[in-house]
């Protein structure tokens, strides 16, 4: 995967970034700006809706993710699959080569981040990435039923979701359906952290066990251990539009 290359005009580009993220601090901005190709990396071998091929595997359906994720950040999004013979020839079935599990955040909407189009995803999303029965059955649904090789949890900076967690243990009343999110956040608090880096390393955390559960779940734990199945955790930065995979 290529290096990102020095686009040069950082104040307009800056400028660009500022507009989207909704943020005051354009220096900021310009000094996280990094530039690249809008080639996407990775063989693509399967046939797909539209003629366009799809990667097989984990590692190459990452690499998709990864080189759309570089093209959103540097504003070179190619805007694939939503010409109309896609969408014609969607009509007659559905090919997506990842499941990306996100928050429900609107400044996350993973088919942008990962400059993908129709057919191409399937978005399961609820907030703070909490999981029940209806999103691991839709997940499933992705892997079993469509033969999906990869799942994303896809975390993010700021999240509302896990500020209401721990603000709740501070004492904080929250309504009774928030409150059933924030019970099932609670145990990727960290309590030696204080203010906002307890909130941020506890999105990171929510992440790592959301990603270990889903392993573990028995319909997916013998695909990931025969390799057909990669569960991978990542994070959204607001502030710069970076998705980077959680270890």
């Amino acid at each position: 995967m290529s290096v990102d290359r020095d686009c040069g005009s950082e104040v307009v580009v800056a400028r660009r970034r500022l507009v989207r993220v909704g943020l005051s601090g354009a220096a900021a901005l310009a000094a996280g700006l990094v530039c690249g190709s809008s080639a996407a990396s990775g063989p693509r071998t399967q046939a797909a809706a539209g003629g366009r091929p799809r990667p097989l595997g984990p590692g190459r359906a990452w690499s998709e993710l990864e080189a759309g994720n570089r093209r959103w950040r540097t504003f070179h999004e190619s805007h694939p699959d939503r010409a109309g013979d896609v969408r014609r020839a969607l009509v007659d079935g559905q090919h997506p080569f990842a499941v990306v599990l996100g928050c429900v955040d609107s400044r996350v909407p993973p088919e942008l981040v990962f400059d993908q189009g129709l057919g191409d995803l399937l978005t399961v999303r609820s907030a703070g990435e909490v999981l029940d029965e209806a999103v691991l059955g839709s997940i499933a649904y992705g892997v079993l039923e469509l033969g999906v090789p990869l799942i994303v949890v896809l975390g993010h900076q700021g999240c509302g979701a896990v500020a209401s967690a721990v603000h709740a243990e501070a004492g904080g009343e929250l309504p009774a359906h928030i409150r059933y999110l924030a019970d099932r956040i609670r145990p990727a608090i960290d309590h030696r952290l204080q203010g906002e880096a307890r909130i941020d390393a506890a999105v990171t955390e929510n992440v790592r066990r959301v990603r270990a559960r889903l392993a573990d779940e028995p319909d997916l734990a013998a695909r990931v251990a025969d390799g057909r199945l990669a569960v991978v955790g990542a994070r959204y930065e607001l502030t710069s539009q970076r998705v980077r995979k959680v270890p």
